[in-house]
């Protein structure tokens, strides 16, 4: 009996394909020859829909006159969403801080193509993603996405290939499609952050005036409508605006989202200073810290709750109550009343600070100004970005989304605000979240003092953000680079001559490009395997001839082994002892048949 050997991957994983399969298993009744009929799947949904005008097929709906949400560009922005890539996320030791023992990642590149990278590994796993993109002011610097070579255009961008010219562009409002540019970079990026929430994750956004409205439609499309919470509003600037021509905008709006809000039982907001100041002990009550409120109910002629209640000191009140009479006389019994310092007084119910989970978040946010976040850098001793947002305002989000153990993504991380909030949070409240941040390598302004001090891009201040805070409270962070593959593709074979060609092609027989580092293949081996990047990767102890690396998923429900000698010793193999249910990766080349037979009998074996 033979068993098919796999490849392992090379590229990342394709949403419309994942989408399609998972459209395949919930309506198999649906498929003609294994693909999906349109025409089947539109008389199911219209027969189960329940209710509603059965006289009128869904097909001869006018659909010129349909409501939709469409714009210059849409359909490019979603082949790009589906193309994959073939670039990888390289490790950066140099860069990091404890990066062996550390969960929190930061990485550098176009967040898209690290979206792509990322959606296997973290599908469902991230709890809460903040993100502050461009806001189409038209100066802005927005990423040129390119649908032929994407991985290409950023690594000239980022000064990692050689390029004629500057790759750094704007969105004027002069470009003619200017509302639609900023869509289409916003569409995939989005698209792929909701494959990432878990079922209660919770999305925010952040944004001014000028996108608003085309935010939350397009949030709509693909969070769903029923999926939005609401939207905060959040006071950045004081004063009276007297620079202001015709209108002082002091606010910004934060879009919030569910993945499924069905899956949300509730949501709090932490109290503030001056809420929580209202709880006091006045009477010593060994359950802490308690605030009073009213007992009594207005427009309201129940005779269940009209009755008579006597104090301590037999001080008699007659009322409209909110409790029944029974009810009433339990909460005497548990000393939950207050009748005041006299004993007195009218009563009025107990309820104590320990009980109180929080508010219900409210929209309108005042807790920091866009000013506190410039002093939050200048505590840092970095005062080289303009107009971050305070530490205080995201961890508000934080503090409504997040729990003890949640994974933070914040793929527009500009200095690292949100992982420095995460940080600091974990220090308030004894948590252990963890933090992802994408930051495209923008360089910073000429003459500007983050040049001056040193920082060439945006990701620079990020890192060292990070790495301040990290030295502060004690933790570290990884650091990954968005870079090309370190497997040989077609696409590498770059001629028109046809004998060069044929070269060049023989030479992508060997999977591994010239150069290549163990390291950096094993991570893009996890990677595209679905590993998340705080991966365990281990060296296997006691073999002779070959060396093997056993890679674990940190919540220990993926493992595998992988060897990238050339040629593999049976002895060393019968050393691991594999079972079915192991995966072994080895290059092909390291595989005679016999021992290529034997090993995909005994195990899950996968080649590059």
């Amino acid at each position: 009996m033979t068993k098919t050997i796999d490849k392992s991957q090379r590229t990342t994983a394709i949403p419309s394909e994942e989408r399609l399969r998972q459209l395949k298993q919930l309506f198999p009744e649906c498929l003609t020859e294994g693909e999906v009929d349109p025409e089947k799947l539109n008389n199911l949904l219209f027969c189960e829909s329940g209710g509603g005008n059965r006289d009128k097929n869904i097909n001869e709906i006018d659909k010129n006159e349909s409501y939709r949400f469409t714009w210059a560009g849409k359909r490019t922005a979603i082949r790009l969403l589906n193309m994959p890539t073939e670039a990888t996320l390289k490790p950066c030791r140099d860069n990091s801080l404890h990066f062996d023992t550390s969960q929190n990642l930061f990485i550098e590149g176009d967040n898209l193509e690290v979206l792509k990278l990322l959606y296997k590994p973290y599908f469902g796993r991230i709890k809460a993603i903040y993100i502050d993109p461009p806001y189409n002011t038209g100066g802005d610097f927005v990423y040129p996405d390119n649908y032929a070579k994407p991985l290409d255009t950023y690594l000239q961008l980022s000064g990692q290939m050689d390029a004629k010219g500057n790759l750094q562009t704007s969105n004027p409002e002069t470009s003619g499609r200017y509302h639609s540019t900023w869509l289409s970079m916003m569409y995939p990026r989005l698209f792929l952050a909701r494959q990432l929430l878990t079922d209660d994750g919770i999305i925010f956004v952040s944004i001014d005036d000028r996108e608003v409205h085309n935010l939350r439609l397009i949030m709509n499309e693909i969070f769903g409508e029923e999926n939005f919470i609401g939207g905060f509003v959040w006071r950045k600037k004081a004063g009276a605006g007297a620079d202001s021509k015709l209108f002082f905008r002091q606010h910004e709006h934060i879009l919030m989202y569910a993945q499924n809000i069905g899956r949300i039982e509730e949501l709090f907001q932490p109290l503030t200073e001056k809420q929580r100041s209202a709880y006091k002990n006045l009477d010593n009550d060994p359950r802490g810290l308690w605030a009073s409120t009213d007992l009594t109910r207005t427009g309201d002629n129940d005779p269940a709750r009209i009755y008579e209640v006597v104090s301590p000191t037999g001080k008699k009140f007659t009322h409209c109550w909110t409790y029944t009479k029974s009810n009433f006389q339990q909460l005497i019994d548990n000393n939950l009343i207050w009748w005041g310092k006299t004993g007195n007084s009218k009563p009025k119910r107990k309820r104590f600070l320990k009980d109180k989970k929080g508010l219900t978040p409210r929209s309108w946010v005042d807790i920091a100004l866009t000013s506190d976040g410039g002093r939050d850098l200048e505590k840092l001793n970095l005062s080289v970005f303009d107009y971050p947002k305070p530490v205080k305002l995201i961890k508000l989000f934080l503090q409504i989304a997040t729990h003890s153990n949640d994974l933070v993504l914040d793929f527009f991380s500009g200095s690292c605000t949100t992982a420095q909030a995460v940080m600091e949070l974990n220090q308030e409240d004894g948590g252990t979240r963890r933090f992802l941040m994408v930051q495209l390598p923008e360089p910073t302004p000429e003459k500007s003092a983050a040049r001056a001090a040193g920082f060439e891009t945006i990701a620079e201040i990020g890192k060292e953000r990070t790495r301040r805070v990290c030295e502060k409270v004690d933790t570290g962070f990884r650091v990954f680079k968005l870079a090309k593959s370190n497997y040989q593709t077609e696409s590498d074979v770059q001629t028109d001559d046809p004998q060069t060609y044929i070269s060049q092609l023989e030479q992508t027989l060997e999977p591994l490009r010239e150069g290549w580092r163990t390291e950096d293949v094993l991570y893009e081996i996890a990677l595209k395997e679905g590993y998340p990047l705080d991966s365990i990767i281990e060296k296997v102890g006691g073999l002779a001839a070959n060396t093997v690396f056993h890679i674990t998923a940190p919540d220990g429900t993926q493992t595998c082994h992988v060897c990238l000698d050339g040629k593999l010793a049976e002895t060393d193999i019968e050393r691991l002892r594999l079972s079915k249910d192991s995966v072994f990766i080895c290059r092909d080349v390291a595989l005679d048949d016999t021992l290529a037979a034997n090993l995909a009998l005994q195990c899950h074996l996968k080649t590059i």
